[in-house]
């Protein structure tokens, strides 16, 4: 196996773009207005997806780093509360957090001093290979989930 290749090819799955919409074509000028609507019973807001995803991330990516942490009840606490306003703080600290995490993800994979396809040691026999392609799985569904919310509004 050529694991430079590899390597790369982890961190373009993990970008986005070749397959699904990169998340900063999915992000990019979402309406103020229209973050925290509801495009049906039963549907997420683009607000509610995008705060989904970084919750989650957070939890595969401390989840392998970090042997003490924590993760929260599922499945409430992979989903934010209901709201009726996002304000540009709120938004723009998620985006914020949520490309952080991309971003150490991103190091992981091209960490050559990390066995990608090790099991770390609490982790019940996962490995972070694992972990990197559920983040990714779980970041283009998702995705996905906020540009159709985004065409159900009109914001696309």
């Amino acid at each position: 196996m050529n694991e430079k290749t590899f390597r790369k090819n982890l961190v373009e799955l993990l970008r986005g773009g070749h397959a699904f919409v990169t998340p900063a074509k999915a992000l990019e000028a979402v309406s103020a207005k229209k973050r925290h609507v509801q495009p049906g019973p039963g549907l997420h807001s683009v607000w509610e997806e995008l705060e989904h995803i970084r919750i989650a991330q957070e939890d595969i990516i401390r989840y392998a780093m970090d042997p003490s942490w924590v993760s929260p009840e599922f499945p409430k606490g992979y989903w934010p509360e209901e709201t009726n306003k996002v304000t540009d703080a709120m938004w723009d600290a998620s985006v914020k957090e949520f490309f952080n995490g991309l971003d150490e993800m991103i190091a992981i994979a091209q960490n050559e001093e990390i066995d990608l396809t090790a099991e770390f040691p609490h982790g019940e026999g996962r490995t972070y290979l694992r972990q990197l392609l559920l983040a990714a799985d779980h970041n283009s569904y998702h995705l996905g989930q906020i540009v159709q919310t985004r065409k159900l509004l009109g914001d696309w």
